[in-house]
């Protein structure tokens, strides 16, 4: 951009969701540090991760760091437009990265073109060695919203541009799973103008956790934005759009499930029989092509998938097939840190968000204070550390949480003790120091491992304990009224294998981590309260 022309340079916010792809996130913080425009601001949103995240983003002084638990992309975006100041706004993926006048380019055509909502350009498809797979050059110059109705001829969400003033009217839909930004594209052009450009703008990256893999949900969440649209056609052509775009995505789709299935079946059943029902529901010619194509073997496949889906029973004995988990080893002895991050903090950092309304006032917790912070906020007025080694230079009170008189009574409205009471020996005199230091009308609010392998690093002479949420309760009760305490279990038996096994949180998916088996009790976590002192 010729900057002696353009003495008018509008501050641009470059958001960048991130959730456990701290890896990439050097790349696409660079991409951006590195633009020929250079009025701009950085806005990381760490959507709960439980890897480097936090530490790639601190590096860069000039990025603004925002953390929040877990709650999806779309929430993580809203909360980026809510932190930033630039007159026009980019979202960039964290595994995806900027070309050096991809900023330039776009903030020319807003200034030339000032009454449109969003000005959209051109991207790379690029594989993880950095060769190129594809480039997505489509020239629309007209008719938008019918074009967008046929399919979504952006492609890339970095490579959109979007004006402040739209996001007074609207935000990303956190209800959905995929396809927020093909349902905002969509609401914004049936209401405003857009422009669209064949100029290179960003870089997508072609990896294995991309969300674009889960064709199943990929598929059923577009169509459901399509449909959507139905209610809003005011004509022919536009109802002609929404036919051929409903084809269009449906196609496009079981292709790709017939290209993956023709060379072979996944490991995950489930997976197989979501794809299979995908192409007999929507492509009955895929179906019946792949099954002619791998008979009479395909035939004997599918009735073990199919039977698999609507039987919950376990396999035949002697039939278990173990997969990579046929093994006497781990995949890692580090909980999960080195593949993306502990499964547990997944649970424990939920039950923190979920009860951080009880952070609050004058709070206490054990090692260091970064839960008080982070989910206490501006309802925090005093952050204690309680820490066993006097070196430690943040640490207010020094000693042993099982015997601790240095520490005044009724003197917390909150105590934050994660995963710390299994390394306490005498861990009922570590509940009754709670008791004793809270409040009356404080809460403790206490998680502690069930099923988990036990470090062998510096915390393994210490580690003594595991849990139950039985033993939990009656530990608790016999300090707290028993009406005072709320006990949680989280778990199921794949979380709690891949856990054993060292996986790391983003090699399973939500929902199956948010499925609860008590059977299986990964991460117990307790609220118990002080009672109030009566008052007449």
């Amino acid at each position: 951009m010729n900057t002696a022309v353009n003495i008018n340079m509008p501050l641009v916010s470059v958001i960048i969701p991130c959730y456990n792809h701290g890896n990439y996130l050097d790349t696409a913080i660079k991409s951006v540090l590195d633009q020929t425009y250079k009025s701009h601001e950085i806005i990381i949103v760490d959507d709960g991760s439980v890897d480097n995240t936090r530490e790639v983003a601190e590096k860069y002084e000039r990025v603004i760091y925002v953390q929040q638990a877990n709650k999806g992309l779309s929430a993580a975006r809203n909360t980026g437009i809510h932190h930033s100041n630039g007159k026009y706004l980019v979202f960039l993926d964290a595994d995806d990265w900027l070309f050096i006048k991809g900023l330039e380019v776009n903030v020319e055509q807003l200034q030339r073109n000032p009454a449109i909502a969003f000005v959209s350009g051109s991207h790379q498809k690029v594989a993880d060695n950095g060769i190129v797979l594809e480039e997505e050059k489509i020239a629309v110059d007209s008719n938008h919203y019918e074009r967008l109705l046929q399919g979504n001829y952006i492609g890339m969400h970095a490579t959109v541009m979007y004006q402040r003033w739209i996001f007074e009217n609207f935000s990303f839909d956190e209800t959905l799973k995929a396809c927020e930004d093909y349902d905002l594209y969509l609401k914004i052009s049936r209401k405003f103008p857009v422009i669209h450009h064949q100029e290179n703008v960003a870089a997508y990256l072609i990896h294995n956790s991309n969300m674009s893999g889960d064709i199943p949900l990929m598929l059923t969440t577009v169509l459901a934005v399509l449909y959507r649209q139905k209610k809003l056609l005011r004509n022919e052509i536009e109802k002609k759009s929404l036919k051929k775009g409903l084809n269009v995505w449906k196609q496009y789709y079981c292709e790709k499930v017939y290209d993956k299935l023709k060379n072979g079946f996944s490991s995950d059943r489930s997976t197989n029989f979501l794809e299979l029902n995908m192409l007999f529901k929507y492509r009955q010619t895929f179906f019946f092509k792949l099954v002619i194509a791998k008979s009479p073997m395909i035939i004997k496949k599918l009735k073990g998938i199919l039977s698999r889906a609507y039987n919950t029973s376990a396999p035949v004995a002697g039939k278990v097939n173990l997969g990579d988990f046929d093994r006497t080893t781990p995949f890692s002895t580090q909980f999960g840190y080195d593949r993306g991050g502990p499964v547990d903090r997944y649970y424990i950092e939920n039950f923190l968000e979920k009860k951080k309304l009880l952070i609050k006032g004058r709070v206490l917790e054990i090692g260091d204070n970064e839960y008080t912070l982070r989910y206490g906020g501006s309802r925090i007025t005093k952050s204690d550390i309680l820490h066993i080694d006097e070196n430690n230079a943040k640490a207010t009170f020094v000693g042993d949480l099982s015997n601790a008189p240095q520490v005044p009574a009724d003197s917390f409205d909150c105590i934050v003790l994660t995963q710390t009471l299994h390394l306490i020996y005498n861990y009922a005199d570590a509940v009754k120091t709670c008791y004793r230091i809270l409040k009356p009308g404080g809460a403790l609010l206490l998680t502690v491992p069930g099923i988990s392998h036990i470090a062998q690093d510096e915390w393994g002479k210490y580690w003594m304990w595991s849990f139950t949420d039985a033993s939990i309760r009656q530990i608790l009760s016999e300090v707290f009224p028993l009406d005072n305490i709320e006990v949680e279990t989280f778990g199921n038996v794949l979380v709690a294998s891949a856990f054993l096994y060292g996986m790391g949180l983003p090699e399973i998916s939500k929902q199956k981590m948010d499925e609860r088996d008590p059977h299986y009790q990964v991460i117990i976590s307790v609220v118990a309260v002080k009672p109030a002192e009566y008052v007449v």
